[in-house]
């Protein structure tokens, strides 16, 4: 019988040692509700992990810039629709000083009108924006056409995933070819029952421009939304994804917590048998 090296309790303490460490180990499992707390707990699974939560980190970025992107899409087209209503009383107008029961003096008053009315649909072209981005022309003092190329939104995690709207929108009234009709009524005493009827044709042009610059951003914006929806469920399912592989099982974990809690009540009792069992040896120097 040896008692100078006690390798019954040299087992006991390294089976105590690996315990402690696995009831470490599980006690912060439980503590974080992360089943990967550290590249140690699952390398391979933490290196998924965090692509998976990059991943959905970027398709909810895209999902606030498509959300942004229908914003401005519904600002260009109740802009639009405002000028469109703009347009109608314009033709209502003309109308009323092509017929012959209108004075002299009444299409002088509808010329006033209508050129107050021409004024505000520049008003709006130049005053509407999103975030400082004109939508209608170039910019709030700029009366030129907006960029050929549309508005590009990235709405998706790679740089190929963009929207880009209709092309260039000049939604003034030079853009909506109205330029004479603003001459016209802009001298007053110049506008006659023929001339009204003749202006009536360029009115009808411009509501058919106006008409389909708003059904493109009508277009844009559904697509919009429809990426949007699909984003969402792509967001949905890599979460759940992400949390399969990271967050614990705590019906598992707690289970394995009071195993290992057992085994090392059950350890610190075996170092005290394997201790004691020493004390015999003294039995032999008596």
């Amino acid at each position: 019988m040896r008692i100078n090296t006690n390798v019954a309790s040299l087992n006991a303490q390294e089976s105590a040692t690996k315990t402690n460490v696995n009831l470490s180990s599980s006690l912060e499992k439980l503590s974080s509700g992360l089943r990967i707390n550290k590249a140690s707990d699952d390398a391979s699974g933490l290196s998924i992990a965090d692509k998976l939560r990059t991943q959905a980190s970027s398709i909810g970025q895209g999902i606030s810039n498509a959300n942004s992107a229908v914003s401005l899409t519904q600002i260009a087209d109740k802009a639009m629709a405002e000028e469109s209503n703009i347009l109608d009383i314009v033709k209502t107008k003309l109308l009323q000083a092509a017929t012959a029961t209108t004075s002299s003096a009444g299409r002088e008053a509808i010329s006033k009108d209508v050129d107050k009315l021409l004024a505000q649909v520049n008003n709006i072209a130049a005053q509407t924006n999103y975030n400082g981005i004109s939508l209608l022309q170039t910019s709030a003092g700029g009366t030129a056409a907006t960029d050929a190329g549309g508005l590009t939104f990235q709405v998706g995690e790679t740089s190929a995933d963009t929207i880009t709207s209709s092309g260039a929108v000049q939604a003034n009234v030079t853009g909506l070819s109205l330029g004479s009709l603003k001459s016209a009524v802009a001298a007053t005493s110049a506008m006659t029952g023929s001339l009204a009827q003749a202006l009536l044709t360029k009115v009808d042009g411009a509501i058919d421009t106006l008409n389909g610059w708003r059904s493109d951003f009508g277009s844009t914006q559904n697509q919009l939304e429809s990426a949007t929806r699909n984003m969402m469920t792509q967001q949905t399912n890599i979460k759940a994804a992400e949390s399969v592989i990271r967050d614990v099982d705590y019906a598992s974990e707690s289970a394995n917590f009071n195993k290992q809690n057992i085994i090392s009540q059950a350890g610190t009792y075996a170092m005290s048998q394997a201790n004691s069992v020493q004390q015999n040896v003294l039995r032999l120097l008596q």
